[in-house]
């Protein structure tokens, strides 16, 4: 990406989360003390943000041609210097090697940028580690969840949230400052105490999606050992046959659409679960169950992960006869368009049924009086279809749209209207609502 595009503000001028009072920094000196890749783009993007830029680096020479020409690349005491905001972007085994500038370094704010290698590696954070080797300076967290590669293509290619943490509200409120010019929206952590937590966010693992692939193991597994007993283990203990050939490709691909099309209906589950609350309370500002919000959260991964085993099971079908393949091909479209994954549910449950229903009557399916798997697939499709078609009853419709556009039961609003003249005086002096 170009610099005259990165230089677009991604923001504007717009206060930090609502704050009117912070306003642009640009022009001000930044200091910046390391050479590596971080401390590069991060010179890039304060360079394009309209900032002066020092680097401090123990071989200035060498690593000059690596920073942009805008920016001074000199030895680290000349860069403290010049600058009263440092970002130091150095490992944190390397911060004993900025002791000697201590006495430069005073009053100073001392931006830390650093990552740990594990989470709770260390029993302070690099940031209170930092603070513990220079007590005279005031040290702030922050930058540390933007990856160098965000700095350099700009904010609107990764994450625009930049969190900062210190004991020190006007550093806190000057580094805010610089991360807003910078086209980022900075979020308040609160004191140094947090510094601990924002280091270990970028060592998770996809944190949002944890709970959604436990819940799509655990549902794989379920079905996975009620297939297993009703296609493999039934055959040998009742008739002796041995078909353990059928775990590899059969099991697994009756198991995949299955798990594709629960995960699919608890999509929608919990928003029929907020409704029946909202409904149920008469308002929509009182908060959800800690359980519900978070499922409320992870509808987007589950949603993606159930169309993830249908696709699967898409690749799967080809190594079977379509004869046996076919049976599941609707469920195959049950989450290709987000905005009509109701109606794929709709459609894939109504398959069931039509497939299903002259089965549900034959003993021969039930074995180890086991039903067949698909009624059990059935029982949460079915639920959030109920309820849908519940919810869209006149009735119900209009009173969950006026809560949630902000009626609340039981509550009215008094209006005093103005005092009406002589001459058009209606005798009415207030209204309620």
């Amino acid at each position: 990406m170009s610099q005259g595009d990165m230089a677009k503000p991604l923001l504007g001028n717009q206060g930090i989360e609502g704050d009117p009072s912070i306003t642009p920094a640009a022009g001000r000196t930044i200091g910046v003390l390391g050479s590596g890749d971080f401390a590069r783009s991060l010179a890039i993007r304060l360079v394009c943000s309209g900032f002066k830029v020092v680097v401090g680096s123990r071989n200035p020479k060498r690593k000059a041609g690596l920073f942009p020409s805008a920016a001074e690349v000199t030895f680290q005491a000349d860069a403290v210097k010049k600058t009263d905001v440092i970002f130091v972007a150095v490992f944190r085994e390397h911060y004993s090697t900025l002791c000697d500038l201590a006495d430069m370094l005073v009053g100073k704010i001392l931006v830390d940028v650093s990552n740990n290698t594990e989470i709770n590696h260390q029993k302070e954070s690099n940031a209170e580690y930092l603070a513990s080797l220079f007590p005279a300076c005031t040290v702030v967290k922050g930058f540390n969840v933007v990856s160098a590669w965000t700095l350099q293509s700009g904010a609107r290619d990764g994450n625009k949230q930049v969190l900062i943490c210190s004991n020190n509200q006007e550093a806190k409120r000057t580094v805010a400052e610089i991360a807003q010019v910078m086209g980022f929206t900075p979020v308040d952590m609160g004191c140094m105490s947090s510094a601990r937590e924002i280091e270990n966010i970028p060592l998770r693992l996809l944190p949002a999606w944890r709970i959604p692939i436990f819940l799509a193991l655990g549902l794989f597994l379920c079905f996975f050992t009620y297939n297993l007993i009703r296609q493999v283990i039934h055959p040998y203990i009742r008739e002796q046959k041995n078909k353990l050939y059928k775990i590899p490709i059969e099991v697994v691909n009756t198991t995949l659409p299955c798990v594709a099309y629960v995960m699919l209906s608890l999509v929608y589950l919990p928003g029929v679960l907020a409704a029946c609350l909202q409904l149920y309370y008469g308002t929509k500002y009182r908060r959800f169950p800690d359980w519900l919000d978070q499922w409320l959260q992870h509808r987007k991964q589950i949603g993606l992960l159930s169309f993830f085993c249908a696709a699967l099971h898409a690749v799967y079908s080809l190594c079977l006869p379509m004869r046996r393949s076919h049976r599941y091909q609707l469920i195959e479209t049950a989450v290709k368009q987000s905005t009509l994954g109701f109606i794929a549910l709709v459609i894939s449950t109504l398959h069931t049924l039509t497939y299903g229903w002259s089965r549900a009557f034959d003993e021969n399916q039930y074995k180890f009086y086991l039903p067949p798997t698909y009624t059990l697939t059935l029982l949460v499709p079915c639920t959030v279809i109920l309820a849908k078609v519940i919810f869209s009853l006149p009735c119900i419709q209009q009173r969950l749209l006026r809560i949630r556009r902000g009626w609340e039961k039981g509550r009215y609003v008094k209006f005093i209207l103005p005092s009406a003249t002589a001459e058009h005086s209606s005798g009415e002096t207030s209204s309620n609502v």
